[in-house]
């Protein structure tokens, strides 16, 4: 049984740990708001950029259609993109993002296919290291970033348009966590290469409109597919910044509770224990005057 001194310095250790949670939980919750706010405005962008780009692909077939959305005709080597936070104390944030694509990847190895994996973040990395360590091709350092920015997404967007390029593989899948609220991320997969058309989605919205292209929807294809690949990474980066930060302040909330019970609990030890020493002093000292 621990001495009262021990349990002294065990409340008072849990009092400091309770301090830095609830300092975290409201350092998480001024940055949530912003992070939220910019992700919902990403949203409409990276939306209509798709249906832009599906409206002129429904104008694209056969050889005219560029290599970014027509592929390589194969599906044998799969290159992940895995975005999650630098930081840990977020919950199970990162490791459901990495267990989603590490359940991906397990698929594809049991099919024969190659996997290539790029990480964007720490943690996932830290985590699909112990297992596809080997497969690894690539990783982004976030951790100097202080804001994301398009910047960001712009080079990881250039980088793999250039393994496309060189032929390093046939399909591209990003993965993500889609913020919905403060106790609700979804981790989400999305192709980038081959760029998905959406033809039904665009006639939908275009109601039979009938639209003339300068230059030609060819062109206009080659310019937009590689800045739709970034936008739609810039988009998964800010959706991962609100999610961590919803994360975070859900994380921070439960162990600042946690805090607080364990140190009920070692208060009424301490009491009782207190008490007890109290009461045996008292028992000693009447036993004593009564054996004079």
């Amino acid at each position: 049984m621990p001495s009262l001194k021990d349990l002294r310095n065990r409340i008072a250790s849990v009092k400091a740990t309770q301090k830095i949670t609830k300092a975290m939980q409201m350092v998480a919750a001024a940055k949530l708001r912003r992070a939220q706010e910019a992700a919902e405005a990403a949203r409409p962008y990276s939306q209509r950029m798709g249906a832009v780009l599906a409206n002129i692909a429904q104008n694209v077939s056969g050889d005219d259609a560029p290599k970014l959305m027509a592929g390589t005709g194969a599906d044998n080597v799969h290159l992940l993109v895995v975005c999650t936070a630098e930081r840990g104390l977020c919950g199970g944030f990162n490791s459901q993002i990495a267990r989603l694509a590490r359940d991906h990847a397990r698929k594809l190895l049991a099919e024969g296919k190659t996997v290539k994996i790029v990480t964007v973040g720490r943690k996932g990395a830290d985590i699909l290291k112990r297992e596809f360590g080997q497969l690894i091709i690539d990783h982004f350092d976030m951790r100097e970033v202080k804001q994301v920015g398009f910047a960001n997404a712009d080079a990881i967007g250039r980088k793999i348009i250039a393994l496309f390029n060189d032929g390093a593989f046939d399909i591209c899948t990003l993965f993500y966590s889609e913020f919905k609220s403060v106790i609700s991320q979804v981790p989400t997969p999305l192709q980038l290469i081959p760029a998905s058309a959406g033809g039904e989605t665009a006639a939908d919205q275009a109601k039979g409109a009938i639209y003339e292209y300068e230059p030609d929807p060819s062109a206009i294809l080659n310019d937009l597919i590689p800045r739709n690949i970034s936008v739609q990474i810039f988009r998964a980066l800010l959706e991962n910044v609100a999610g961590e930060m919803g994360a975070k302040m859900s994380a921070m909330d439960n162990a600042t509770r946690n805090a607080g019970d364990m140190i009920n609990k070692l208060s009424i030890t301490y009491n009782r224990q207190r008490q007890a020493q109290i009461t045996k002093e008292l028992i000693e000292i009447i036993s004593g005057a009564e054996a004079l």
